[in-house]
Order: structure tokens, then sequence, then C-alpha cells
């Protein structure tokens, strides 16, 4: 049985006088209604009652039996705290059972009064029917009257046309239709599920098919698109922009699935399509459990912190609930911004922002033994293939060196997990930050390979991140911003994206798998030709007439990039968009060797030994090679 609400306390709105004054009104329509349910139901079954003397008694005692029992189940069911005009199924379903009690009662009453009272026992369940009528009705009555839109408002007002008839096209069209001051309309639907054509959702028709869109904006005046699918993919979003944008009207979308599954959808949350809504595959959602299991209760830190993929990190962990988490970056701005963000996000979370350089070996370790972090995710590093190209001594030291520091110093200060950020530039690399990145791997599996019990220390590689500091978007709509044109390097030139979340959730869930030496890898479904990102940026950035051009690739760049080399294989893993890549064995001091050649030259300056080392050490590379 549903149990009581909780009363309001003194310091909650509820407590207000106004607001009680209006509960009690509602409290008392109930009992109105109910009472004159009664009498009804009494004259129905026994007209003649009308003229014997004994019908005032009767109905009396009926009344005021009846009347207690449902102000008992009123009070107990907290039907006075419905708020009516937004009356739905789950408050309905409240009502009834309050009536189907009340009716009981009512039917136990005729029953032990039987001889001493005229009472037929079917009036009780008169009294139910005619009572659920009255007080639902009144109920859904002033429900309609507030969401119906005055005369006289409805022009001037935006024509809506809604993409998808389900949870959460009702959701939005329904908000519509209680705030017409946000001056928008829904006119109707179009949905892909042939079963709803012809029919009809809160009095909207919803006309057919997605590929009708044009069609209907033209007959209805639809002066924007709304699009209400929050589990579509991009695919499904690319196609109505598209088909809108042929119609020239303007198109929109609402939040994702979470917000619809808690009933948090509101109009002010309706927001511009971004590029994200058009990736080419669902975005990947987390095995939240597994993740807290090692956040929980642990000192977190976070090196390269400041970063796109670092703050992104650190905000992601608040949520699992970490004792404490370590900021460490070298950009002194940058760190302090994500800094003062975690303050607001979580002010009761201890946290320590540190400047360090993870090349300065001392300064690692006297970090490591102040902080004694569980659980590091070692996110800096350099990106930029063309900036590394010209500064292989600092791809090294940063990437190579400062990643072999974490690891030792993991190694000795016992920490439980490492997740090392990798990319895929690092397979088959043709650029020196993609061998790099390799090296760095190579250095995380040598670790793993001297890590005691309960130590795991693993790889994260995954694609190109929209809107990160390294992405090409933030160049593409800089030059948009400035006229144009676009740049794209080749019309060929083809690259996996994800978005930055989703790339701090991989990095937080890889920590969850924990094999210990292991690289996981996103199944990031298509790559995407820069050419049509390009494209897709200057369409949703509402600029026309931006040319694109091509600018010849750059050195050290592919034409494509690849997530395994031809010789490793993938395992599936207990995720299922995430596999393991089956990586070669490495000798932990035979690569000492190696990495100690490396930062010689790097120090040195010595680029023609750096190029030649790397050529040595990953026989897989393409230096020079255009993919």
């Amino acid at each position: 049985m549903t149990q009581p609400s909780i009363p309001p306390t003194s310091n909650s709105p509820a407590s207000h006088p106004v607001y009680r004054a209006h509960q009690f009104q509602k409290f008392a329509i109930d009992l109105a209604l109910w009472t004159l349910a009664a009498v009804l139901a009494y004259v129905f079954r026994k007209p003649s009652a009308l003229t014997e003397s004994s019908f005032g008694l009767n109905v009396l005692v009926y009344f005021l039996i009846s009347g207690v029992i449902m102000a008992v189940l009123s009070s107990y069911y907290g039907l006075y705290r419905q708020t009516w005009r937004r009356i739905g199924v789950p408050d309905l379903l409240v009502l009834l059972r309050a009536v189907l009690l009340a009716t009981l009662g009512g039917l136990a009453m005729a029953f032990l009064l039987y001889g001493y009272l005229d009472l037929p026992r079917s009036v009780p369940l008169m009294t139910g029917v005619l009572g659920l009528l009255l007080m639902g009705g009144v109920r859904l009555l002033s429900r309609v009257l507030h969401e119906r839109v005055p005369k006289g408002q409805a022009s001037g007002q935006r024509r809506v046309l809604i993409v998808g008839a389900g949870d959460a096209g009702t959701l939005i069209a329904r908000e519509m239709l209680r705030h017409p001051e946000s001056k928008m309309r829904p006119v109707g639907f179009v949905d892909d599920a042939p079963d709803k054509h012809g029919t009809s959702v809160m009095g909207l028709p919803i006309f057919g098919s997605v590929d009708t869109l044009p069609e209907v904006v033209r007959r209805e005046d639809v002066q924007q698109v709304l699009i209400a699918v929050p589990s579509a993919d991009g695919t499904f979003v690319r196609r109505v922009v598209d088909l809108a944008k042929d119609t020239g009207v303007s198109y929109r979308i609402i939040p994702g699935v979470f917000e619809i599954l808690s009933g948090h959808v509101t109009l002010g949350q309706i927001r511009d399509v971004n590029l994200e809504d058009l990736l080419r595959r669902p975005p990947v959602e987390l095995n939240t459990a597994e993740i807290a299991d090692y956040l929980r209760g642990r000192t977190v830190m976070v090196t390269g912190a400041g970063g796109s993929i670092g703050s992104e990190i650190v905000r992601q962990i608040v949520p699992f609930g970490p004792a404490r988490v370590v900021l460490v970056g070298r950009g002194e701005g940058s760190l302090f911004a994500i800094q003062q963000e975690l303050r607001r996000l979580a002010p009761a979370l201890p946290q320590t922002a540190l400047i360090g350089d993870v090349r300065d070996q001392d300064r690692m370790r006297q970090i490591f033994a102040e902080q004694r972090p569980q659980v590091v995710f070692h996110a800096a590093a350099h990106k930029h293939v063309p900036l590394m190209e010209a500064a292989p001594s600092e791809a090294i030291l940063n990437n190579v060196i400062g990643t072999r520091n974490v690891v030792q110093m993991c190694l000795e200060y016992g920490v439980e997990r490492l997740v090392n950020i990798s990319t895929d530039k690092a397979v088959n690399p043709t650029s020196v930050m993609g061998a790099s990145k390799r090296m760095a791997e190579k250095t995380v599996s040598a670790g793993a390979a001297r890590a005691q019990p309960g130590q795991a220390l693993v790889s994260v590689r995954f694609g190109n991140v929209l809107g990160s500091r390294g992405s090409v978007v933030p160049t593409f709509m800089a030059q948009i911003r400035q006229g144009g044109p676009v740049t794209v390097t080749h019309p060929e030139m083809t690259r996996y994206f994800m978005t930055i979340p989703e790339a701090a959730r991989l990095v937080l869930q890889a920590g969850g798998l924990a094999e210990n030496g292991r690289v996981y890898v996103l199944n990031m479904g298509q790559p995407v030709k820069i050419a049509d990102l390009a494209e897709d940026v200057i369409r949703l950035s509402g600029a026309r007439d931006i040319e694109v051009v091509y600018s010849g690739v750059r050195p050290g760049e592919k034409l494509y990039e690849e997530l395994l080399t031809s010789s490793e294989g993938t395992d599936a893993t207990t995720h299922s968009e995430i596999f393991s890549a089956r990586l070669e064995q490495v000798d932990p001091q035979g690569l000492d060797r190696d990495i100690a050649v490396l930062e010689q030259a790097a120090h040195a300056g010595d680029f023609g030994v750096i190029r030649r080392e790397l050529d040595r050490i990953i026989p897989e590379n393409k230096f020079g090679s255009l993919g």
C-alpha cells in the first residue's frame, strides 16, 4: 500500500498560510464532492425514498460515516496536496486507491448496519463510482483549463513541429501548452513508427514519418523543428537537421535520455543542435558501480588536470565519492580555473592543486610522497602533431620521460591504479607525437610487469576529442567567425571522434576494468571525414557562403587513423563498447636502455638520433608516409 507522504516542515513552502488555505480548500471540495456522490447514489438507487420520512436520517448517518472514512483516507494519501492543474496518471491511481478503500468501508457499514438503517448495499458501490468521476473530473478539468491557450495568445507564437511522438515529445508538447508565454505552439508530430501515423497525442496530430517533414513544414506553416528523440544517434539527428535546413526553418533539440527519464524536461532546456549530437554512433555509457568501487574513499590524482581531458576527468570523478582529489599541472591559469570550478561543484570535497611538471622527477617524487595518491589518471601530454614534429625533444621529454616518471612513482609509492591516456595516433605512427605516445604505452606496460600484487597499470587509447584544445573544431569556428574560408588538409582525411565527456567516461571505465598491463580501446564506430565535419560546423553555425579549401597534409599527419596495429588483436571486456588490445611483450630492461638513449638525445636536441631511435624501437612506424 502507498505510504502517506511526509508532512511539510515548518520551514518549507508548504507551511505558508496561503498554501495551507489552498490545501484546505481542496480538502473541502473533495469532501463536498464525495457527499454529493453519496446523496446521488442513494437517490438513484431508491428514488421513492425522497418521500419517506426516514430519508433525511438515512442520508445523514450514511454521509457522516462515509464522510469520516473519506476524510481519513484523503489525509492518509495526501489527496489535498495534489497539484490539480498538473494531475497525472500516478495521481489518479492514488485517488483510485482512496476511493476503493472508501467504497469497501461503505460496504462494511452497509453490512454492519443492516436491519438498523435503510441502506441498500449497492449504494456504497454507486457512491464509489460517482465519487471517482466527480473528484477525478474536477482534477482533469483544472488541468484542461490550465493548459488551454487563451484566445488571442496563439497569434505571435512560433509554430513548432516536434520530431518524435514518444514520452519526450509528449512531455515537451505538454510544457508548451502549459506555458503560452514561451511563444511556442506545437502543431503536431512526425515519427518513424508506422503504427502512430494518423493518430494523435494530446489532441495534436502525428502527420507521418520524418521524411514528410518538408511537406508538413510547408503545409502547416511551421517555423521551428524540435528534435525530441533522446535516444537518437548522430545519423538520425543529421537526417533531421538536413531536412529542416532544406526547408529553411530553424531546428533545436531537447536534453538526453537521463533528463527524460527523471521527468526534468522543461522548455528552458531546449537548446541548439550541437556537434556532439551529430556523432555517428550512440555515446558510450558507464558501469557506474564498477567505477564507484575503485574511486570511493580514495585519494585520486590527475596529472594535466587543467587540460581539456584532465579537467573533464576531475569533473566526472566528483559524483563517485573520492576522499580527496589532487590536481597536478604545469599551467597555473588552467589549473587555477579547474580548482575554482571544483570548489563550486563539490565544496565539501578536500582538494589540493599543485604546480608541477611530470618531466621533473624530483618534483613528482615530492608530490607523491606528500599526497600518497591511490588512483592516478595521467593526462599530461603534448598532443599537437605538427608542433611536436618541429620539436621532437619536447615530445620525448613530456610524453615519454614524463610518463616514465609517473609510472616509477606509482610503483615506488604503491599506487593501486594508474590509467595512462593514449591516442589512436600511437598506432602505426607517422609522427613524432604518435611515436612518443606509443613509447608511453610501452612504458606503462613495462611498469605493469614490475607491479606488485594489487596494482594495475593500464592505458586508454581513443581518437580525436571534439572541442578539446587540440581539436580542429575550435579552429573551424574561429575561421567561420572571420568569414572563412575553412581549411581542411585533404578531402579524404578521416578521423575517429568522441566528445570530451565521453573520453573522460572511457578513462574512468578503464580504471574500473583495470587488468594490469592492458591497453583499452573504445569501439568508436565509423571514422568521420574532416571535410564532412567542416560542413557540419558551418551548418550548425548558421553561416552561409563559407568555402571549404584544402591546404595539404601537414608533416606527420596520416590520411586515416587506426585503433590497432596489424599485429594486435582484441579481447572482449565486461563493457560491451570497450575492448582490450593484445600487445606484444615488452622487455623492461631493454626499454629502459632505449628511453635513456632518447632522453639523452632530447636534452642534446639531436632530432636525427630521436627519429632514428624511434624508427628502431617502433618497427611498425610509418615516418614520412601519409598512411
